[in-house]
């Protein structure tokens, strides 16, 4: 007798019945029930797998709808359920230097302006933590209080005045060329990320999907 495993847990499954001609299976551990194969792409096991390694390498959402057979809504749900899924890293190491830097997108339509502001251990380039929204204090400063319970050695920024009331004096640093690590991921933003890509016609529809493409591409 063949031993059928759960896609989900693992675990042993049996029949249960048929749908459309189709086997169906049912897991004894979860209960989920599941079928070996799909004719609908969308169901397969490897598909949330492709549409993280697509998003990561510049296809955009109706790129990836060609390329996996799948309906564009499907491809936008999908996104939102693998984001939520990333949990943020813990980063723990106290005494490190840190950049944190600003790129600008669009939300909606290329009329209106959304910025991302986002900040990098220097020496291993770890995303610690990212905000999209509006360059105010009141955005930008959870942020800077996250990198300051780390007991930065520095934080490098541009000349953006905000950041000279946010963060102290004596750690702050905003000179020409402190920023170049940082400022060079932008440019592998910009390539990797189609909807962050200037001079196209791709930018993100709702500032859900626009944060959500981040976490996958920071943490995923």
């Amino acid at each position: 007798m063949e031993n059928i495993k759960c896609p989900k847990c693992i675990g042993l499954s049996v029949k249960s019945g048929f749908q459309n001609n189709v086997q169906r299976y049912k897991c004894k551990s979860c209960n989920k029930r599941f079928q070996l194969e799909y004719s609908y792409k969308a169901y397969n096991s490897d598909t949330n797998d492709l549409i993280k390694n697509l998003l990561k390498e510049g296809s955009g959402i109706r790129s990836i709808s060609r390329i996996l057979k799948i309906s564009k809504n499907t491809v936008l749900s999908r996104l939102l359920k693998i984001s939520k899924e990333i949990k943020s890293p813990c980063f723990h190491k106290l005494g490190c230097k840190f950049e944190v830097d600003e790129l600008w997108s669009f939300i909606g339509n290329k009329d209106s302006v959304i910025w991302i502001t986002y900040a990098i251990e220097q020496q291993t380039k770890t995303v610690i933590d990212f905000i999209v929204g509006r360059k105010t204090s009141e955005n930008i400063k959870p942020l800077i209080n996250k990198l300051l319970l780390l007991v930065p050695k520095r934080i490098y920024t541009d000349r953006l005045n905000i950041y000279t009331s946010i963060i102290p004096r004596a750690i702050h640093k905003r000179f020409q060329y402190c920023t170049n690590i940082i400022e060079r991921n932008n440019l592998t933003l910009r390539t990797h990320i189609k909807r962050l890509s200037r001079k196209t016609i791709c930018f993100s529809k709702n500032e859900k999907y626009l944060e959500a493409h981040l976490r996958i591409y920071f943490w995923g």
